[in-house]
């Protein structure tokens, strides 16, 4: 390849490992993807293998650089964004996890986060970790893993085993062990980490008995944190960046200023907002988070409202329903109708996440009559997306005390012209598509490139940055007025559905 070099991109994510190389413009020059497998042991758990995670990682990198024609020579850095809070535990000695990884969707550690609550530790999670107390976050895991794996209580206490999230994994492997490490964006979605004083809140971890031997350093996300073995992927190549997924995009979609908002639909919906150097105290159920960035002792924070099913209901039309063939083919049936004909689906299949915050919400379709065809089914499960997204951002609103300029948008799910179009209706303000809407492995690589001065400062990478599509928003106020109260109602709906359970 001569003198050209590349940044990888080593983007992990809930239902695939990919891989991507960027060159000095921010033009993706090769990527590789591939599936692996979803482990459902019972009703509301999800886990992943490991080792599976790792496989399948390590051969997309390589099929990368291959099909790129490059090799680790031609590799200027590496830059690693995961699924986050997704929690694996290993032997340090053996590096062999002592379970399976236990997935940020699983429900199993309930029990332990409600009694959590009821002993009075909501405010004080909050206020140290800009969380609130769910079985989403790492914290919890841990405990359930050092709990129920035989001798894993009495290892983690003598200093025998790891616990991270899957840069820390990756890592781990990457170096042979070498490199132990997280990130800031990583640590502060543990439930563990205090993003104030940014080091792990000891007292936390003493009332789920988690040992801090168990815990990684943390560090920058744009970090040199260490070389990969050359066996590996073929030499020693630089890793400089980690982040987790949704913080990567943010910093992808050139987010740097406060009041920048993205949302990125992937298997779930993640809108965040930059708000600087001010952790902003949310009154309306989001969630404080540490940005990404190149800084050691002093980091940026952002408000988030996580939706947990976002392009998980168009994957359920396809495979559960048997509605359609392809993600893709969705547009077409939902402009094939007008409207939903008074149809409305909340898609809470794991509860509801922001701005509600209920466990045991579950899905629920109202307004159905004998009018509602397919059409109709398939258009209200795409504007559940943008609702759902609409009512997280009314909340960034409130905390914020303005209203959203643009909303810059990536994932999956964007690529979807209709589901954009009405989110710009829903929300009242423009929805801004790059021309890539990988943004998440963008910004992993901008913070490796950053880091290792492939690119010298922001103002290089703004540069680079390329709108495809603006939508505007097209719906009368009234229109939207009643369409949104139709949503609160079908909400509402799903929350009391949660009451009669308990």
């Amino acid at each position: 390849m001569g003198t050209e070099s590349f940044i990888m991109a080593i983007d992990q994510g809930t239902t695939s490992s990919r891989c991507i190389l960027f060159d000095h413009s921010g033009k993706i020059r090769s990527m590789a993807q591939k599936e692996f497998t979803q482990y459902y042991p019972r009703s509301g758990w999800v886990e992943h293998d490991p080792k599976e995670i790792w496989s399948s990682q390590l051969s997309v990198a390589k099929e990368a650089m291959e099909s790129a024609g490059v090799s680790a020579d031609d590799i200027k850095a590496i830059g690693i964004t995961n699924q986050r809070e997704t929690t694996i535990v290993w032997d340090r000695k053996t590096g062999e996890p002592i379970y399976n990884a236990i997935v940020w969707q699983c429900r199993r550690t309930a029990d332990i986060i409600n009694k959590m609550i009821e002993d009075g530790w909501g405010a004080k999670i909050k206020e140290r970790t800009g969380l609130v107390p769910d079985a989403y976050f790492s914290g919890s895991k841990i405990t359930w893993i050092l709990d129920n794996v035989d001798g894993a209580r009495e290892k983690a206490e003598r200093g025998e085993l790891a616990f991270g999230t899957v840069d820390t994994w990756l890592m781990w492997n990457l170096t042979k062990g070498k490199v132990y490490a997280t990130d800031y964006t990583n640590a502060s979605r543990t439930m563990l980490f205090d993003i104030h004083k940014l080091e792990w809140d000891r007292e936390i971890m003493d009332y789920l008995k988690i040992p801090e031997s168990i815990l990684p350093e943390v560090k920058p996300s744009g970090f040199m944190y260490g070389y990969t073995e050359a066996e590996v992927l073929g030499g020693s190549i630089p890793i400089a960046g980690a982040a987790g997924d949704q913080q990567a995009a943010l910093f992808g979609q050139c987010c740097f200023s406060v009041g920048d908002v993205k949302n990125t639909y992937g298997t779930g919906s993640f809108i965040l907002m930059n708000t600087g150097d001010e952790a902003v105290k949310s009154g309306n159920g989001l969630l404080t988070t540490i940005a990404a960035g190149c800084q050691e002792d002093k980091v940026e924070y952002a408000l988030e409202g996580s939706v947990f099913v976002a392009g998980a209901s168009i994957q359920w039309l396809r495979d559960s329903m048997h509605m359609i063939d392809s993600a893709s083919e969705s547009q077409k049936f939902a402009e094939s109708v007008n409207d939903t004909s008074g149809v409305y689906i909340v898609p809470s299949f794991t509860g509801l996440g922001a701005p509600y915050w209920n466990q045991d919400a579950r899905g629920v379709v109202v307004g159905l009559t004998r009018g509602c065809t397919k059409e109709h089914f398939i258009r209200a499960t795409l504007e559940s997306i943008a609702y759902q997204t609409g009512d997280v951002i009314h909340a960034m609103e409130e905390d914020a005390g303005e209203k959203l300029k643009v909303l810059k948008v990536d994932g999956g799910a964007s690529a979807n012209d209709f589901l954009m179009q009405f989110q710009a209706d829903i929300v009242g303000t423009k929805v801004c598509r790059p021309e890539c809407i990988e943004t998440t492995a963008l910004g992993a690589a901008y913070l490796a490139g950053l880091t290792t001065g492939y690119w010298n400062d922001k103002e290089e990478i703004i540069a680079h940055r390329v709108s495809e599509q603006v939508f505007e928003p097209d719906m009368e106020e009234g229109e939207r007025n009643a369409l949104l109260k139709g949503w609160k109602k079908a909400v509402k709906c799903a929350l009391v559905w949660a009451e009669e359970l308990l």
